[in-house]
Formats: C-alpha cells, sequence, structure tokens
C-alpha cells in the first residue's frame, strides 16, 4: 500500500513537494510519479511535521472506562496529529507491575492508531513507600522507558533517590509530579491575590520549584535522566536553567494550557480550569513560553486528563483537576508560539515531536522528514481555525477549558507508519 501527499511543505518551508511513502517508509520526495494503487492526499500547500509525541496522557484504562478508554483516546490523539502517546500509571489497578502495563500496550496495539507507551509507576500502588518492579516493566512486552507516579509526588527524598540510581542501569527516565505535599494541603489554586480573594486555600509555587531543586540535585548526583513533568512556574523554569548549565541530565514539559490560561480564569469559579498543578499569572505563562522557546523546557505534553461530569461539574473543592488535551494541543501552540513569533514550524516539530521522542527512547519516532525515514506524519493546515465544542471531541469526556474558543491550525491528516488513522476530522 502506497500513500502520496501532494503538494505539502515539510516544516512549512520552501515550495510545496510530493511525498511517496511506500510499506510506512518515506521512499521519495520531490515530485513523484502517483501509483496506480496509492491513497493521494491533497495538501495544498500545508505543513508536514513528524506525528506528535506525547509524553503525559491519561488513558484511564484500566478502572475508569467510563471516562476514557485506550480506544477513545487513542483517536484523540490521532486526530490530535499524534502517533504516540505515553499512558500515565494513575489506573485502577495502577500500573506498577509487568502485568498492567503488558495490558496496555496489548490494547494499545491492537487498537492501532497511535502507539500507546505505558508508563511504569515509580513505587507501589503509588503511595510513596516502596518502589515498584522498575526492572521488570522496563524489561516486559511492554518496554516501559518511562517512570512516574504522576498525580502524586514521590516526596521521599530517599526513595526517590534509589528511584534515579536504580534508573541508570535500566536506561529509563524518572518523571517527577513535583509537589511538596505538606505545601499543599488543601491547596486549591495559585497563592497570590486571585486565590485569597477568592476564598481559595493557596497552593504556592515554592512548592514545585523545591522538589524540582531537590530533584535536579539527586540526578546529578546519580548521573540519572530526569523529566520534570508540567512546569507551571517561572521559578522552576530557573531552576531547570540552572540545573542544565550544571550538566544535569534534567528535561522538562510544560502543557499547552499553562502557555495560554491564566489564575484571571478563576473568577468564574468554573471547576473546568481546575488543574494541577494550578493555573498560574500571566507572568509564569510568560516566562514558560520564552522557555520553551529557548529549550529551557523541552517539550510540550498534554496532560490529557479526562474526568466525567459527576467529577468534574461540581462545587470546586470537589472537583477533580484535569483537562481535556490532545485534540487542541497543536492549536495552542500555534496561537501562543507560533502566531507570536517565538516558533516557527520547525520549532514545532521540535517541541512536540524531535524532543519529547528522544526524552521518551523512541527510534521510530519524531524522526527527520527524510527519503529512508519512517511516515509518521502530521499535516497541518495553518491557515485554518476552529471552534471547540467538547461534546465533539473523541474523548468520552468533555471537560476542555477552551469550550467556544475559535482556534488556528487544524490537523487534516495523521500518518502512523505510512497508515492514515485520521484524515479531515474522522478516523480512518
Amino acid at each position: 500500500m502506497s500513500t502520496v501527499i501532494k503538494g505539502a511543505r515539510p516544516y512549512g518551508e520552501g515550495d510545496p513537494v510530493d511525498v511517496l511513502v511506500e510499506d510506512g517508509v518515506i521512499t521519495a520526495i520531490g515530485a513523484v510519479q502517483v501509483p496506480e494503487d496509492a491513497e493521494v492526499i491533497e495538501a495544498g500547500g500545508q505543513v508536514l511535521l513528524p506525528g506528535f509525541v506525547d509524553l503525559h496522557t491519561h488513558l484511564r484504562e484500566p478502572g475508569r472506562e467510563d471516562t476514557e478508554t485506550i480506544d477513545t483516546g487513542s483517536a484523540a490523539a490521532a486526530l490530535g496529529g499524534y502517533t504516540a502517546v505515553f499512558a500515565m500509571a494513575n489506573t485502577d489497578p495502577v500500573a506498577d507491575n509487568a502485568v498492567i502495563v503488558e495490558h496496555v500496550w496489548r490494547r494499545g496495539q491492537e487498537v492501532g492508531l497511535v502507539d500507546v507507551h505505558p508508563v511504569g509507576a515509580v513505587t507501589v500502588g503509588l503511595k510513596g513507600e516502596k518502589l515498584a518492579e522498575l526492572g521488570t516493566m522496563a524489561n516486559s512486552q511492554a518496554r516501559v522507558k518511562v517512570f512516574s507516579d504522576d498525580g502524586l509526588c514521590v516526596a521521599d527524598p530517599l526513595l526517590m533517590r534509589r528511584a534515579l540510581e536504580y534508573s541508570t542501569a535500566l536506561d529509563v527516565v524518572i518523571a517527577q509530579h513535583a509537589e511538596e505535599p505538606r505545601l499543599t494541603v488543601g491547596a486549591q489554586a495559585h497563592e497570590g491575590e486571585r486565590a485569597a480573594r477568592l476564598g481559595y486555600t493557596g497552593w504556592p509555587a515554592a512548592a514545585e520549584e523545591s522538589i524540582v531543586a531537590r530533584d535536579c540535585l539527586l540526578a546529578l548526583h546519580a548521573n540519572a535522566r530526569l523529566h520534570v513533568c508540567h512546569v507551571s512556574t517561572s521559578g522552576t523554569a530557573d531552576v531547570l536553567r540552572w540545573a542544565k548549565d550544571r550538566g544535569t541530565k534534567v528535561s522538562a514539559e510544560v502543557t499547552p494550557h499553562h502557555l495560554l490560561l491564566t489564575d484571571e480564569r478563576l473568577a468564574t469559579y468554573d471547576p473546568v480550569n481546575k488543574v494541577n498543578p494550578p493555573l498560574r499569572t500571566e507572568s509564569d505563562a510568560e516566562k514558560l513560553r520564552a522557555a520553551l522557546a529557548d529549550g529551557t523546557i523541552d517539550c510540550v505534553a498534554t496532560d490529557h486528563a479526562p474526568h466525567a461530569v459527576q467529577d468534574k461539574d461540581t462545587e470546586w473543592t470537589a472537583a477533580r483537576p484535569g483537562m481535556l488535551g490532545l485534540q487542541t494541543a497543536l492549536s495552542i501552540v500555534a496561537e501562543t508560539m507560533v502566531r507570536t513569533g517565538l516558533l516557527d514550524w520547525r520549532g514545532v516539530a521540535r517541541v512536540m515531536s524531535e524532543r519529547p521522542a528522544e526524552i521518551g527512547n523512541l527510534a521510530d519516532q519524531g524522526r527527520p522528514i527524510a527519503v529512508g525515514e519512517p511516515a509518521n506524519l502530521a499535516l497541518v493546515d495553518p491557515d485554518a481555525e476552529w471552534t471547540v465544542r467538547g461534546a465533539e471531541l473523541a474523548s468520552i469526556a468533555a471537560n476542555t477549558p477552551y469550550e467556544g474558543m475559535r482556534l488556528p491550525g487544524v490537523v487534516t491528516a495523521t500518518l502512523l507508519r505510512g497508515r492514515v488513522t485520521a484524515r479531515d476530522g474522522k478516523i480512518c
């Protein structure tokens, strides 16, 4: 089976070219002869990028299939231009052993819309008391490459040190949800003027920054790879810059919602805006955008977190934190980074595909658009706009903070190893 993408602009650069894909590999770029049996995609000058890679996705299976499944989450990912996602471990039961991670991996293979890579828990049951079976999961069929207790912090410094030390022998990365729990007891929103005025218990920036600083020192001494999840404060960006200058093997992600949204949205009391870590100030968002542009923050990760209506549409303090993100991520990056001139489309490829693939140790993702490379691709119409409607998204849940927003950038086709998985807003 062959596919021809006619008139695309790789990385948004130069004149439109044709891209021929055969048996999952790019075999020609330029003016190509269209094979008789080829599927033809008329690009019309649209931007061709490497398929996106999300290091931080909550697919909820097993345990909360009422909010998301690997089927529906994979569909949302494909429609958003993703060809690989990392499914977080806070499922029920927790993905802290080979049986669960292999189940998630197999389900991803069966669905086949994106590569689903399970993230293994760092500690048993996410309890932060005892290390999980990191080696068994790393050597399982799932070949777990990233471990995280996301949703909870590995707060015990000795336990985190041991996890980092063990990770070096396994060639895996430890991804930390940076939150000092003693500083966030009862916290509901960013600690500042707005939270105080609205009566919310504040969530201090230092709760994140102190853990990041601690873990960067532990990783440096262990010569281990550390990844910081969902960076939300300007101070964390400063710590990361300092740690990288010292040679620490640390990488970091920022979510689309922390690039665009701020704690100004607290005034509505709408729990769709409740997220962990919380929305911060405009100053924080501005500095996060700059840190993403200069590489201090390595990549964008969605922290796609679907929730059932009864868990989200309730009073603020009782609502679960989290937002949908897979189908809107590209558009938010286009709005905050491309339209502002902070990134060009090659830069988008770096932060949404190349760097996350490198961090997750995926050899066949985030590859250059070149002859002989795997055809994991996303075709984007940079001039098109669309209006977000939660009920129309592929996820079971509908908790998007962008409801009714008109956003730029539309993913018109996604190819996984040459097979079209999504096209013109529909799953193929």
